[in-house]
C-alpha cells in the first residue's frame, strides 16, 4: 500500500516553468519537477486571483519600500485573453512586443493543472528575490542571468503602478499571466532606487 502511494504521490509531482525577460529577450526555461504542497485540486476563481495577486505583489514591493499596485480591470482582461490563447494552443511564450499602450510588462507562469495555488504561483515569481543584485538591468542577478530575477524585477519595478492578472487552463496545465503598467525591467535602469 505504502509503495503504490508513493507512486501515485510520484506521478502527480507537478511542473511548472517561469518565464522572464526583458522586452529585448524571449528564452524558454527549463521545466521543473517540484513536491505537491496538497492533494486534491488548488481552488480558483477570479476574486480569489485578484486578492492573492495583490497580497504578494504589494508585500514584496513593501519589502523595498516601493508603492502599492493597484489592480486594472483592462490589464486583466489583456492578460486573460492571452492565458487563454497559450492555453488553447498548448504553448509558453511571452506576447508579442510591443503590449499594449502604453507598453505593458508581462510575467508569465506555466504548472501542472489544479496543483498550485495562486499565491503559490506569485510566491515562485516572488523567491527570485535571493538572486536579486539592485543594479541596473541586465545586471541583477548573482547568478549572472537576468531570466533568474526578471519576474521579481517587474514585480517591484518603482514606476509601475498598476497590475492585472488572468488565468486559464488546458487539460494538462494552467497558465498565469500578469500585465504591468508602466513596464519594468528597461535596460539601464534600476528596479528600485
Amino acid at each position: 500500500m505504502r509503495a503504490s502511494r508513493a507512486i501515485r504521490k510520484m506521478l502527480l509531482l507537478p511542473l511548472l516553468i517561469l518565464a522572464a525577460c526583458t522586452p529585448e529577450q524571449e528564452a524558454l526555461p527549463p521545466r521543473v519537477t517540484e513536491p505537491r504542497a496538497f492533494e486534491g485540486n488548488a481552488p480558483r476563481g477570479a476574486p480569489l486571483l485578484r486578492r492573492a495577486m495583490l497580497t504578494l505583489h504589494n508585500a514584496a514591493r513593501a519589502s523595498v519600500r516601493a508603492p502599492e499596485l493597484a489592480w486594472d480591470e483592462g490589464l486583466a482582461r489583456d492578460a486573460q485573453a492571452y492565458a487563454r490563447d497559450l492555453a488553447q494552443r498548448s504553448v509558453f511564450e511571452h506576447s508579442r512586443q510591443p503590449r499594449g499602450n502604453p507598453p505593458q510588462g508581462e510575467n508569465l507562469w506555466m504548472g501542472t493543472r489544479g496543483a498550485y495555488r495562486y499565491d503559490e504561483m506569485a510566491q515562485h515569481w516572488i523567491d527570485e528575490q535571493r538572486f536579486f543584485i539592485n543594479n541596473a538591468i541586465p545586471n541583477v542577478s548573482r547568478s549572472g542571468r537576468f531570466e533568474d530575477v526578471g519576474h521579481y524585477t517587474q514585480i517591484i519595478w518603482r514606476s509601475t503602478t498598476r497590475v492585472g492578472c488572468g488565468f486559464a487552463s488546458n487539460r494538462r496545465d494552467d497558465y498565469l499571466v500578469c500585465r504591468y503598467t508602466p513596464a519594468g525591467n528597461l535596460l539601464g535602469q534600476r528596479a528600485v532606487p
